[in-house]
């Protein structure tokens, strides 16, 4: 049996995301302002058949695709919106699900840290794909489960404030976001990832 972990559309990718996941993607790379479609599910190897339904029913392309034995993640996308929704109708039809089967997101840990160390900086620029932290700036990491939730987290941020995308992991048993830039400005953008992640509907969560 399927367990849908994550399922979400991206319906304009925001320049850093974009980036960042050409920096990171093995695959096709994505364009700012394409949509996106990410799906993660458990057993992991069930993605390699949900990619084939999914690249022979639509136009779309594959950016990252990850095969775990516990789970499996794909991210595709295209310029053409009604394209990625056919993709996601045609992994669920795969699966014999629906949508709000998949698992509700829950933000497990926020921080915001203010006034940043130039050697804690330096430690977070050592590890990230995006951009720089610079000392003095304010940085916000979130924890999320399941991971995938973590990219959409990510491009609502962007949408809500004038922030700097330096870390995103949208695969794995967790999900985490780093972000940097003005705390005023990391304080909007973490209310967009709040309110992103809760309008999103699916089954109950009971990670902690």
């Amino acid at each position: 049996m399927i367990d849908l972990r994550c399922f979400t559309y991206i319906d304009v990718l925001q320049p850093q995301l974009a980036s960042f996941i050409q920096t990171v993607s093995k695959g096709f790379q994505p364009l700012e302002r394409m949509a996106a479609l990410l799906i993660e599910v458990q057993p992991g190897m069930s993605i390699n058949q949900v990619t084939d339904v999914i690249l022979k029913a639509t136009t779309v392309m594959p950016g990252l695709q990850v095969v775990e034995r516990q789970y499996g993640a794909l991210e595709v996308h295209d310029f053409d919106q009604g394209q990625i929704r056919e993709g996601g109708r045609a992994a669920l039809d795969y699966y014999g699900i629906e949508e709000t089967d998949r698992l509700k997101p829950k933000i497990l840990t926020e921080q915001t840290i203010t006034g940043v160390d130039g050697h804690q900086a330096m430690l977070i620029n050592r590890m990230r794909h995006g951009d720089f932290l610079l000392e003095g700036q304010t940085l916000y990491v979130m924890e999320c489960h399941p991971a995938g939730y973590a990219a959409i987290a990510a491009n609502e941020a962007e949408k809500a404030a004038e922030i700097h995308l330096l870390e995103v992991s949208f695969f794995g048993a967790f999900g985490r976001l780093y972000l940097g830039g003005y705390e005023a400005e990391i304080e909007e953008a973490a209310r967009g990832v709040r309110d992103a992640l809760a309008g999103l509907e699916g089954r109950p969560n009971d990670a902690s």
